[in-house]
C-alpha cells in the first residue's frame, strides 16, 4: 500500500469501528428509535485525515485487528518521516549559543513539534485520567502525542490505570507530579513520560533514559503562568543535574510559543 491507499483503508476501518461501537452501546430504545446513518468519508485526503484523527481521538481504549494496526503503524511512521524526524545530536546546546549555565552543554531549547523528536523520552502534559485528549483534532500536546503514537498508547495507559484502580480503588486518578512511563509506539521517541504537573523526579534515572524533552507543562488549558513554569522547570532540571552529574546527556526544553522560547532562553542564560 502507498500512503493514499493506507489512508483510505484506515478511514474506512476506523469509521466501521466507530459505527459498530455506537450500535453496540446504544440502548434497545435508542436502536429502535434512531435513524442510524453511517459516517460519511470525505473524498479528499485532507478530509480523510481529519476524520481518521478525530476517530482516533474519540476511540475508547480497546483492541483493533492486527491487520488494521499494521496499516496504522505504517501510515503514522511514514507521516512522521514526511514531517521530518529531529535527532537530538542535531540540536544546538545552550553552550553553543553562549550560555554560562553550569550544564549548558547538556541543555537545549527547541521550538517545534515534540512528536518529531527522536529522544529517549518525551514528556506529555497529561490529565488525571491518563487516557489522552478525547476532543477531536484538539491542538493540545496530549492529543498530538496520542495521535501520532497510535491507539496502542491509550490502550497501554488504560491498562496501567486499571492496575492502579485495582490497587487504590475505582475512583483513583493520577495525582499531580506522579509520572507514568509508557512506550512511544510510532513516535520517534522511545518512551513517553505522562505527568500531571512539572516534576518527573528520578524516573529517567531509574530507566536509563539519557535524553528527555520537556514540553511547557500545564501552561496551556491548565493556565499555569508561562514565565513561572519556565523558572520552575529550569531550576528543577538544574538541581537534578547538580545531584546526578553525568547521568543525562541532553535535556531539551521543547517550546511552541515564541513567548515560552524567550522565557526559557533567558532562564538558561
Amino acid at each position: 500500500m502507498n500512503q493514499n491507499e493506507r489512508l483510505d483503508y484506515l478511514a474506512e476501518q476506523f469509521a466501521k469501528d466507530y459505527d459498530e461501537t455506537v450500535r453496540r452501546t446504544a440502548s434497545p430504545y435508542e436502536r429502535a428509535s434512531m435513524q442510524y446513518r453511517k459516517l460519511e468519508i470525505p473524498a479528499d485526503a485532507a478530509g480523510k485525515w481529519r476524520l481518521l484523527r478525530s476517530l482516533m481521538n474519540v476511540r475508547m481504549p480497546g483492541k483493533l485487528p492486527s491487520s488494521v494496526l499494521e496499516v496504522q503503524d505504517a501510515y503514522l511512521k511514514e507521516r512522521i518521516l514526511e514531517n521530518g524526524i529531529v535527532q537530538i545530536a542535531d540540536l544546538p546546546t545552550a553552550a553553543d549559543q553562549g550560555s554560562s549555565h553550569p550544564h549548558a552543554e547538556h541543555i537545549s531549547v527547541w521550538q517545534g513539534d515534540i512528536t518529531r523528536l527522536a529522544a529517549d523520552a518525551i514528556v506529555n502534559a497529561a490529565n488525571s485520567q491518563m487516557l489522552g485528549c478525547f476532543v477531536p483534532m484538539h491542538s493540545c500536546i496530549d492529543n498530538c502525542i496520542h495521535t501520532f503514537a497510535g491507539v496502542q498508547l491509550r490502550a497501554e495507559c488504560s491498562r496501567k490505570m486499571n492496575e492502579l484502580r485495582a490497587k487504590f480503588g475505582p475512583e483513583y486518578e493520577q495525582p499531580t507530579a506522579v509520572p507514568m512511563l509508557t512506550d512511544g509506539y510510532n513516535l520517534p521517541a522511545k518512551k513517553v513520560v505522562h505527568i500531571v504537573g512539572p516534576i518527573v523526579s528520578d524516573l529517567c534515572l531509574e530507566n536509563e533514559i539519557k535524553s528527555v524533552a520537556f514540553c511547557c507543562i500545564s501552561t496551556g488549558v491548565f493556565h499555569f503562568p508561562n514565565r513561572r513554569a519556565a523558572e520552575i522547570a529550569v531550576q528543577t532540571v538544574t538541581d537534578w543535574m547538580d545531584q546526578h552529574p553525568g547521568q543525562m546527556e541532553r535535556v531539551i526544553f521543547n517550546v511552541f510559543k515564541e513567548e515560552d522560547k524567550i522565557y526559557y532562553e533567558a532562564e538558561i542564560q
